[in-house]
């Protein structure tokens, strides 16, 4: 049966225990990586699994788990950068060890979820990740992408857009920021074939829970790759993370799809799209780049971009309607 979405929300807000992440963490005001957390396992919940977590280390990690203090309220593994896919995935089968050997109940429902930033999925953990989606380990993947190494002062990571500021990759009279692509994460994780991935964003919570619900039933491990604003380091207002994200999917920075083995699905289509340059402008990390006497010429470029990524996006849902892989 279907979440009820606003009967969960009602259900877990007088309640913030039942989630798994309660106050009294040190992330920042405003930051989109706990909302990613809770709409995760509200979802969980709902559906009646006890999560399992394992987090990467990062903003989250460090901000929720400062000793001798937690803010986590369900079984919880710390891993390093590179591993938390590799932890999660021998998680995973020991507890299909121990319904073998009459350990535990066989009717025992569990949701191993593997939560990480950016820096760990697209760059440090990402063979980690391969191996588990390759081996078909049922976990969940949590990718909480605030497009930067922010834990450790805004470093460029595979992660990052074009023409961010950085301090690894600083909008100066050389270079403009960044000038690599951001990875496509997504169709990577897609390309294993037998996987569920998907994008998601806070300021949609329907599709948020709907992807999550049809992650866990998966018969498979399945990938979400959730944007999540950082306060600090894209220069935005506390209070911002939600309007950005929606802008983001407004202007086809951050499109609304699925991967179902192998089938491409776009669940949200704007009537009509913003231009590129709103999301941009929103933002003090696109500042120095929107300063410099070439600003319009790479904008042009990004936009053509977003809007090629969206068209081809188009095209693969139509070519792949219905053509399941195994």
């Amino acid at each position: 049966m279907p979440v009820n979405y606003i009967d969960m929300a009602r259900t877990f807000k007088s309640n913030a225990e039942q989630v798994g992440l309660v106050q009294g963490h040190r992330l920042c005001p405003g930051c989109g990586a706990p909302v990613v957390v809770k709409f995760t396992l509200m979802t969980v919940r709902k559906l009646g699994f006890e999560p399992v977590v394992g987090l990467a280390t990062g903003c989250l990690e460090v901000s929720t788990t400062i000793y001798p203090y937690t803010a986590w309220t369900v079984p919880y593994i710390h891993n390093a950068f590179e591993n938390v896919a590799a932890t999660m995935s021998g998680v995973e089968t020991a507890a299909k060890s121990l319904k073998k050997f009459g350990e535990m109940p066989e009717d025992k429902k569990f949701a191993f979820i593997a939560f990480a930033g950016d820096g760990g999925t697209y760059d440090i953990g990402i063979q980690s990740l391969s191996g588990m989606v390759e081996r078909g380990h049922k976990v969940l993947y949590v990718l909480y992408d605030n497009e930067g190494y922010m834990n450790t002062g805004n470093q460029r990571s595979g992660g990052t857009p074009t023409g961010s500021n950085t301090t690894t990759a600083p909008v100066g009279k050389v270079i403009p920021g960044k000038v690599q692509i951001k990875k496509s994460i997504v169709d990577i994780i897609g390309a294993h074939e037998g996987v569920y991935a998907a994008t998601a964003s806070i300021s949609d919570p329907a599709d948020f829970f709907a992807k999550v619900e049809k992650a866990l039933n998966f018969d498979g491990p399945s990938f979400i790759a959730a944007l999540s604003p950082c306060i600090r380091f894209w220069r935005i207002p506390d209070g911002a993370a939600n309007s950005i994200s929606k802008l983001a999917v407004e202007t086809k920075y951050w499109p609304l799809y699925e991967i179902d083995r192998g089938v491409y699905r776009i669940t949200r289509k704007p009537r009509q799209f913003k231009p590129l340059i709103e999301f941009l402008k929103a933002q003090g990390r696109f500042k120095p780049l929107l300063s410099r006497p070439d600003a319009d010429k790479i904008v042009n470029a990004l936009q053509e971009y977003v809007d090629k990524r969206w068209e081809r996006l188009l095209a693969l849902e139509e070519a792949t309607k219905d053509k399941y892989l195994r």
